[in-house]
């Protein structure tokens, strides 16, 4: 059903119409004048160096430094130009690295990061331009060639976003589309991005049960505010040229929540789900406390937002086997996360799959081989808000004590009803 405009959609359409009666004699001065036509005399160019960041690495969560039997070679598998190495537990990048960002979205434990390309960071870029306008689009620097308008977010390599990241967006924001022009990829030096970014977006349309829409031609890329945004900005206005109150002149306008506040919803949430995570199973019985990569709290997020989403989730978890468990400890010395722990007098093996990141270092360096790695669905993952639940209770409490109230006012009602009857009689 259509939405009814009001006098606000009214007047947005009319300053819209005046804006564009406007704009070709504005444009024509600032071609006489040599203005760009952002208005400035020079006007934002562009530089594809901009959206490249050359990577840190931090070697305290790195597999491979944590021990030489660890299998994994993510990062230099992905790397196009071989310039990680790892040596003497620690992780060094050379200076043929080219900025492309690949190794921040494949390393599993969130070794490598950038500014730009930490998976919060990702998301939250690609989430506020999904707020506010119809259609948002995430593309490379190659891809594009020119300045981004608000609705573009431009990366290095779009197999820099991690497959968490991709999944939160697609379970919050449908309307996000990939830019990339047929063959844009075959001729790139970042020989390893396409490969990346068809197995993080693989997995994480599994994950969220839907496709991530592809644009391939330049005239697709609409750039289109959403109304509700617009209402904002047109009664934000309004308060800075009037001092009026918005919410006084109409009150849908009070309901309208902006794209920021949205943004701060999504962080709140997340903060909120690491103190619960913290106070039920954050340190370890050795005093060690648990820890959260950025793709794993914003699959977390997803999941308590998106809780029927949580079957699709496949994980692995280490599962032990007692009479092979010499408890020797290994296993809680390696996790990268201290998902891992040995509980009890006795020493049981036991793991926490909210932080469990199914590395599988566990098993590599467990000698009698006691662990094994099982596939899970995500039904573990989705956290129990205890605040939600308490209100989800006294709710419940409540309608029952209505519908006893109520059963009880029947029953005196009849009662009197009947007593009326015999009199009458």
């Amino acid at each position: 059903m259509a939405q009814k405009n009001d006098l606000f959609d009214d007047l947005i359409d009319i300053s819209k119409s005046i804006s564009g009666l406007k704009e070709p004699f504005e444009s024509l001065t600032d071609t006489f004048l040599g203005k760009t036509p952002q208005g400035s005399p020079e006007g934002p160019t562009w530089n594809p160096a901009d959206y490249k960041d050359r990577p840190y690495a931090n070697s305290l969560p790195c597999l491979v430094c944590k021990s030489e039997k660890s299998g994994c070679r993510a990062c230099m598998d992905a790397c196009p130009t071989g310039a990680i190495e790892i040596e003497d537990s620690s992780v060094e990048i050379l200076d043929t690295c080219r900025k492309c960002g690949v190794c921040v979205g494949a390393c599993p434990t969130e070794v490598f990061s950038t500014p730009r390309l930490q998976p919060k960071r990702a998301y939250d870029a690609i989430a506020t331009a999904a707020a506010a306008y119809e259609r948002a689009f995430v593309t490379c620097t190659r891809a594009l060639r020119r300045v981004p308008r608000a609705n573009e977010v431009v990366v290095a390599c779009v197999g820099d976003i991690s497959s968490e990241t991709w999944f939160s967006v697609l379970a919050d924001y449908p309307n996000v589309s990939v830019y990339l022009p047929l063959g844009i990829c075959d001729k790139c030096r970042t020989t390893t991005g396409e490969a990346a970014l068809e197995e993080a977006i693989a997995q994480a349309e599994r994950w969220a049960g839907t496709g991530l829409g592809l644009e391939v031609e330049a005239q697709e890329l609409t750039c289109v505010k959403r109304r509700e945004y617009e209402r904002k900005e047109f009664m934000d206005n309004i308060v800075r040229t009037t001092g009026i109150t918005v919410s006084k002149l109409s009150p849908a306008a009070a309901a309208i929540t902006t794209v920021a506040q949205k943004i701060r919803d999504h962080s709140s949430s997340i903060m909120k789900l690491e103190r619960t995570l913290d106070a039920a199973c954050g340190v370890t019985t050795h005093k060690q406390r648990r820890q959260l990569t950025q793709g794993r709290q914003l699959l977390l997020s997803t999941l308590q937002s998106h809780p029927d989403l949580a079957g699709n989730v496949v994980t692995r978890v280490p599962e032990c086997d007692p009479a092979s468990c010499t408890m020797c400890g290994e296993c809680m010395k390696v996790c990268p996360t201290f998902a891992c722990d040995l509980v009890g007098a006795n020493g049981r093996f036991a793991v926490e799959p909210t932080y469990c990141l199914g590395c599988g270092l566990c098993a590599e360096v467990c000698e009698p081989h006691a662990l094994t790695l099982r596939e899970h669905d995500g039904s573990e993952l989705v956290v129990l808000d205890p605040e939600a639940e308490r209100k989800a209770a006294e709710a419940a409490r409540a309608r029952k004590d209505a519908e006893k109230a109520k059963a009880i006012a029947k029953k005196k009602l009849n009662k009197i009803l009947d007593q009326v009857e015999k009199l009458s009689d």
